[in-house]
Formats: structure tokens, sequence, C-alpha cells
């Protein structure tokens, strides 16, 4: 946890992760902020109940199936030798060395930063404080991904000892971000970072193909007359076809 730029004792969160900063109140230089879209470029979206976000039966029961297959592929693989087993991870770690992390605000402002893959949630906990303002750094927050949600906790003993590459969020994902003072978690609340972040805010990217124009349906080959009249010769009685 990034310490307060008055005082040189770091502000702990009870209860939540206490990441450390080595950079002081501001975060490296290293990283990217995005403005919540605009009106014009995108549709507000309506802001969700808690019930949205709780799981229903079905939602249970299909990750419930997917726990019991990971479980029985791991029990009933055949064992690994040590070297083995590293030159495996060692193949994902090459695969995907870094992991593109962006972190969204209620307001849909968002921070982007890379991070190594081998790093652990403590390091985008860190980051994220150390881009809040002062006053709001003592604040309690949780990242999470929805839906289905997934609260990253520090404090869960089945997060903190994961690397990034081992939570799934590699090669990129984003987190969402919910304060425990309810007070700041608004949709029309503005972000509360640093000054020096928010005026390095730039337009978030428009997605590839947006503007791209629907393709055209292709005309079929056959005059509608064709079809129309085939109907119309299957239609002659065989007397009459006889008779002609």
């Amino acid at each position: 946890m990034a310490a307060n730029s008055k005082s040189s004792t770091p502000i702990r969160a009870s209860g939540m992760s206490t990441p450390s900063s080595s950079t002081g109140d501001t975060p490296t230089a290293e990283f990217k902020v995005y403005k919540p879209p605009t009106a014009s470029t995108s549709t507000p979206l309506e802001e969700l109940p808690d019930s949205y976000f709780t799981p229903s039966s079905a939602d249970l029961k299909a990750a419930q199936a997917t726990l019991s297959a990971r479980t029985r592929s791991l029990v009933d693989a055949p064992l690994q030798l040590r070297a083995q087993r590293e030159a495996a991870e060692k193949s994902k770690r090459d695969r995907w060395p870094t992991t593109t992390i962006r972190v969204r605000f209620s307001d849909r402002t968002q921070l982007e930063k890379i991070f190594p893959s081998t790093d652990k949630i403590r390091s985008v906990y860190a980051f994220v404080r150390s881009s809040l303002r002062d006053d709001v750094k003592p604040i309690k927050f949780i990242l999470y991904q929805s839906p289905p949600k997934r609260d990253l906790l520090v404090s869960d003993p089945n997060v903190r000892d994961l690397s990034l590459a081992e939570l799934q969020l590699s090669p990129s994902s984003i987190l969402l971000l919910r304060f425990t003072d309810e007070s700041l978690n608004g949709t029309n609340v503005p972000a509360p970072l640093l000054p020096s972040i928010t005026a390095r805010a730039i337009e978030l990217p428009k997605p590839r193909g947006l503007d791209a124009e629907p393709p055209k349906k292709e005309k079929s080959a056959i005059p509608p007359t064709t079809s129309s009249s085939a109907s119309t010769e299957k239609k002659i009685p065989k007397w009459m076809k006889a008779g002609l």
C-alpha cells in the first residue's frame, strides 16, 4: 500500500491487502488511464442491483461441474517428473510473459498496466492504491470479476499465493473495483484518482470494425420468376400435359 504523501507511515486497510509501493505516492509511468465513454459514443449503462451479481442455481451447478471436472483431471492425470512440470510451466510463461490488467471504476474510468505474469494480485492492488487520492487511500476496496462474480482478495489463500497466470488473468483481463464506502461506488462519482493521473487520461480506443458497414446480401443468380414458373409448371395436371 502506498504511503501518504503527508506522512512517512504507511496507511493500512484492515482486513484487506496491504501492498507496498516502491514509487511513493504516484505509480510508475508505464500505465494508461482512459476517460469514461461519453454519451455520444456509448449508451449509458444502468446501475445494476446487487442481486444481478448473485449467481443463480444454474450458475452454481455449472461452476461446480467445471470444478469437479478439473479436479478429476488432476487426480486422474499421470504423475509427471519434476523436470516435465517445470518445462510445462516455463512453456506457459514463455507464451504469456506479461499480463495486461484494466481496472474499471464505477464511472467507467479505466486504469491499465502491464504486469509480469508471475506477479501476484497484490501487485495490482498496490498499483491501484498508489493511484488514488490521498484522502481515499485509507479506504478499503475489492477487485473482482463479473460475471460470474469472483472477488480477488489478498486475504484469500486461494488467491494470494497464485500468480496472475494461475488466476487465469493472462494474457489480459478487466477487473472491476468496489469500495467499502458506498458513496464512492455511484456511476456519477468520478474515479478518485490523483490529479496528476486524471490529467493524463485519454479517450478509450474504439473497438475494431465499429464503423465498418454490414456486409451486403448477395443477390440470387436465379430470377424470382424462374421459381414461380417452375411451381406453376408443377401444378399443371398430368391429363392436361398428355392432351398437349
